[in-house]
Protein backbone atom coordinates (compact mmCIF):
# COMPACT_ATOMS: atom_id res chain seq x y z
CA UNK A 1 0.00 0.00 0.00
CA UNK A 2 1.35 3.42 -0.86
CA UNK A 3 1.84 6.16 1.69
CA UNK A 4 -1.28 8.27 2.20
CA UNK A 5 -1.83 11.51 4.06
CA UNK A 6 -4.23 11.54 6.99
CA UNK A 7 -6.78 13.44 4.88
CA UNK A 8 -6.52 10.85 2.09
CA UNK A 9 -7.03 8.05 4.61
CA UNK A 10 -10.06 9.80 6.16
CA UNK A 11 -11.63 10.38 2.76
CA UNK A 12 -11.40 6.85 1.36
CA UNK A 13 -14.68 5.97 -0.36
CA UNK A 14 -15.73 2.51 0.83
CA UNK A 15 -17.82 2.08 -2.32
CA UNK A 16 -14.75 2.19 -4.51
CA UNK A 17 -12.02 0.70 -2.31
CA UNK A 18 -10.78 -2.78 -3.18
CA UNK A 19 -11.09 -5.20 -0.23
CA UNK A 20 -7.78 -6.77 -1.28
CA UNK A 21 -6.06 -3.44 -0.57
CA UNK A 22 -7.30 -3.33 3.03
CA UNK A 23 -5.72 -4.92 6.09
CA UNK A 24 -7.88 -7.34 8.07
CA UNK A 25 -8.13 -6.24 11.69
CA UNK A 26 -7.82 -9.88 12.73
CA UNK A 27 -4.28 -9.97 11.38
CA UNK A 28 -3.14 -7.08 13.59
CA UNK A 29 -1.29 -8.13 16.73
CA UNK A 30 -0.21 -5.56 19.30
CA UNK A 31 2.04 -6.47 22.22
CA UNK A 32 0.15 -5.28 25.31
CA UNK A 33 3.42 -5.19 27.26
CA UNK A 34 4.68 -2.28 25.14
CA UNK A 35 4.27 1.31 26.35
CA UNK A 36 1.11 3.04 25.08
CA UNK A 37 2.91 5.09 22.42
CA UNK A 38 4.67 2.01 21.06
CA UNK A 39 1.36 0.08 20.94
CA UNK A 40 -0.20 2.90 18.92
CA UNK A 41 2.77 2.98 16.53
CA UNK A 42 2.61 -0.79 16.12
CA UNK A 43 -1.13 -0.73 15.40
CA UNK A 44 -0.80 2.07 12.85
CA UNK A 45 2.14 0.38 11.13
CA UNK A 46 0.15 -2.84 10.77
CA UNK A 47 -3.33 -1.53 9.92
CA UNK A 48 -2.14 0.97 7.32
CA UNK A 49 -5.29 3.09 7.25
CA UNK A 50 -6.96 3.29 10.69
CA UNK A 51 -10.00 4.93 9.09
CA UNK A 52 -10.72 2.12 6.61
CA UNK A 53 -9.90 -1.55 7.07
CA UNK A 54 -11.71 -4.84 6.95
CA UNK A 55 -12.93 -7.22 9.62
CA UNK A 56 -13.39 -10.55 7.91
CA UNK A 57 -15.42 -9.82 4.78
CA UNK A 58 -16.82 -6.54 6.12
CA UNK A 59 -15.24 -3.22 5.16
CA UNK A 60 -15.14 -0.88 8.15
CA UNK A 61 -15.09 2.91 7.71
CA UNK A 62 -14.43 4.95 10.86
CA UNK A 63 -15.24 8.64 11.09
CA UNK A 64 -15.59 11.18 13.86
CA UNK A 65 -17.60 14.36 14.25
CA UNK A 66 -16.05 17.51 15.67
CA UNK A 67 -18.08 17.50 18.89
CA UNK A 68 -17.70 17.30 22.66
CA UNK A 69 -19.90 14.19 22.83
CA UNK A 70 -17.81 11.14 23.72
CA UNK A 71 -18.05 7.60 22.42
CA UNK A 72 -19.26 6.57 25.87
CA UNK A 73 -22.07 9.15 25.64
CA UNK A 74 -23.11 7.84 22.22
CA UNK A 75 -23.05 4.20 23.36
CA UNK A 76 -25.06 5.00 26.48
CA UNK A 77 -27.66 6.84 24.39
CA UNK A 78 -27.82 3.92 21.95
CA UNK A 79 -28.20 1.30 24.71
CA UNK A 80 -30.91 3.28 26.49
CA UNK A 81 -32.84 3.36 23.23
CA UNK A 82 -32.93 -0.43 22.89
Amino acid sequence: MRYQSIEEMKNVDVRSVSPEDLVDLGSVHVDTELPREERIKSFLAQIGNPYCYKCGKVIVKVSFLDTDVTLEDRLEHYIRGL
